[in-house]
């Protein structure tokens, strides 16, 4: 069986330098020089190589750091299968008759998680992964190994392939920025001059734009928000204000608008908003922010201002 260990550190990464180092260190031990090779300068035509050899790729980065997977991919097609943190590509193709999964697909900032994995790790290994490998037939055959490899690329390959790639590439993002740029242009460009007039009054007007007071009461089941919102010179149908959660505690985050209220005395443009979120979190978590808000424009591409209740 074949274990490989590759990896290229960026530049500024020390710790990542620090760690190839004292892998280079540990392959040079007489213990295991004869069964460790270090490999220099990994790149695209290397990984060619290791691939098409490679009975088992393990990757363990720590989520959310797996830019997306494509050495795993790489393995998929070439016979080999995948032991891999459900990060990047994995935490979208992992199911257990596919290959093998480490973590829980959360986020950890506990330092003691890298020895919580470690030990699944070896756990997998010794107790699952190495015995399936030399589970034999009477030919040699490692027979659910080889099940594994074959359900592993019926499955996955024809999803996780360049053709598949460039095909939503071409369907989810080419094909609709050409549909945008020319209701964009159409009629002498009358929706680009709006966006472009738009663009400028939330340039030129954002620091106008702060909250006042805010109530927050206990309804049943839900938090319920009034908050005065001043909006200086910008139309309040340029904006949009929401009230908004990241996810907690294995529940989803929380995006919700809040409704645009009768008018404050004296002000200009300036509104009660209303909201309603489930007391699903303490209402802190839920902080209302105004965003941007154009029907025909990307925010927060197009767009990035954000302003928070403080």
């Amino acid at each position: 069986m074949q274990l490989i260990v590759a990896g290229k550190a960026h530049p500024q990464d020390k710790e990542g330098k620090h760690l190839v180092q004292q892998f280079i260190h540990f392959a040079g031990q007489p213990r295991v020089r004869h069964c460790v090779v270090f490999l220099e300068d990994y790149d695209m035509a290397l990984a060619e190589h290791l691939v098409q050899g490679v009975d088992l790729w393990i990757n363990t980065p720590r989520r959310p750091w797996e830019a997306c997977g494509t050495s795993g991919m790489k393995v998929l097609v070439n016979g080999g299968l995948n032991l891999s943190e459900l990060d990047g590509w994995w935490a979208e193709a992992y199911r257990p008759e596919v290959g093998w999964a480490l973590g829980d697909g959360q986020e950890h900032h506990d330092p003691g998680w890298d020895a919580a994995e470690a030990g699944q790790l070896y756990d997998l290994l010794e107790q699952y992964i190495v015995p399936e490998f030399y589970d034999r037939d009477l030919q040699g055959i490692p027979v659910r190994w080889v099940g594994r490899i074959r359900t592993a690329m019926a499955q996955l390959a024809p999803h996780f392939s360049s053709n598949h790639m460039l095909r939503e590439y071409v369907e989810q993002i080419y094909l609709p920025a050409t549909a945008r740029f020319r209701e964009r242009t159409a009629d002498g460009g009358r929706l680009a001059k709006e966006l472009v007039a738009w663009h400028t009054v939330l340039e030129q007007c954002w620091p106008q734009l702060h909250f006042g007071t805010a109530q927050i009461q206990r309804e049943d089941e839900h938090w319920r928000f009034q908050v005065q919102v001043y909006l200086g010179e910008v139309d309040p149908a340029w904006v949009r204000v929401e009230l908004y959660a990241n996810p907690w505690e294995g529940q989803d985050g929380v995006c919700e608008p809040m409704l645009q209220g009768e008018p404050l005395p004296g002000a200009v443009h300036g509104y009660l908003y209303r909201g309603r979120v489930p007391a699903t979190q303490p209402a802190e978590h839920f902080p209302p922010r105004i965003i941007p808000m154009h029907p025909a424009a990307r925010v927060p591409l197009e767009a990035s201002q954000i302003l928070w209740l403080r």
